[in-house]
């Protein structure tokens, strides 16, 4: 098997008396791309910037493309790319001397144009930095990111104030790395993003790993049961919901009841009853499968779109 491009293995950050990082451990295999959820708070901005290099853990092992950063600090900056959730710029450069002076930061690399190519700023090249909008300097600390081809690339809430399009356009970069065999380590509040870009998703609270695997499987090992959201008025109470077949747990969210149910085939006919006998009004009412924002839901008491707010 391949060596990690990232390993971590006991990773504790202590300021002072706070702990933020406690014993956190995983690898991340070559190609793939890495998912770090958590509330905010959690822990995963601190763990990402071990892993970057700008701070040093208290106790644990981390290795990026098998070394350490005490080893060879030079050389892996070299390697990787970190495109951070705000970047900073001078204004007054245009685009492509922007991307022109971060290229010449790295031994090896992609051309200018090939940068701003891919993060579609063709249109833009000439123009200042201080004429962009938020979701043009989001590319364009992708393309910095991007210019010195790393083999790893750090993306700290990278579509944060992007339209959809160019939401999408990210992901099918983030996709071409993969191809190629780059390693991508990801921070999302997007649950969508999340589920369609990582490989593997590793979920921390209170400085703690609290589930790993595929999304596949955290979804089939935590996302609980099918699921029927509703809202009436006047609504059924906790107590009717609970009672009916195969219901396994009721939350009330925003005015909405949400249930965990063994069987829809069951469960529905009999909630429209409810309804019914209570003398109430459906409003609104849908069902789905259990997703990657149901697990973290559940291991976290919050919702990914919770941590988005």
């Amino acid at each position: 098997m391949a060596e990690p491009a990232i390993s971590v293995d006991g990773l504790v950050k202590r300021f002072e008396d706070v702990t933020a990082v406690d014993g956190v451990s995983f690898s991340v295999r070559p190609g793939t791309c890495l998912g770090l959820l958590g509330p905010n708070g959690a822990g995963k901005t601190t763990t990402v910037e071990i892993l970057e290099g700008l701070q040093q853990p208290t106790a644990g092992t981390v290795r990026v493309l098998g070394q350490r950063w005490a080893e060879a600090p030079e050389r892996l900056k070299a390697r990787i790319g970190i495109c951070l959730q705000e970047t900073r710029f001078y204004e007054k450069m245009t685009v492509g001397e922007t991307v022109k002076l971060f290229r010449s930061f790295y031994p090896a690399g992609i051309g200018v144009d090939d940068a701003i190519h891919l993060v579609a700023l063709e249109e833009k090249r000439d123009g200042r930095v201080g004429k962009l909008s938020g979701g043009q300097r989001q590319r364009l600390a992708l393309a910095v990111a991007l210019v010195g081809d790393p083999e790893v690339l750090f993306l700290d809430e990278p579509t944060t104030g992007l339209d959809p399009a160019s939401r999408r356009g990210l992901w099918d970069v983030i996709e071409a790395l993969k191809a190629r065999g780059r390693t991508v380590v990801l921070t999302t509040h997007y649950m969508e993003e999340a589920a369609r870009l990582c490989d593997q998703v590793v979920i921390v609270d209170h400085g703690k790993v609290v589930a790993q695997g595929t999304p596949q499987a955290l979804v089939a090992a935590h996302g609980g049961q099918q699921l029927i959201e509703f809202e009436a008025r006047p609504m059924p109470s906790v107590e009717a919901c609970r009672a009916l077949p195969g219901c396994s747990d009721v939350q009330v969210r925003d005015g909405t009841l949400r249930l965990a149910v063994r069987g829809l085939p069951e469960a529905l006919p009999a909630l429209l009853r409810t309804v019914e006998a209570a003398g109430a009004t459906l409003l609104q009412l849908s069902t789905h499968a259990p997703t990657l924002d149901d697990v973290f839901l559940n291991l976290t008491g919050r919702s990914l779109r919770d941590e988005e707010d």
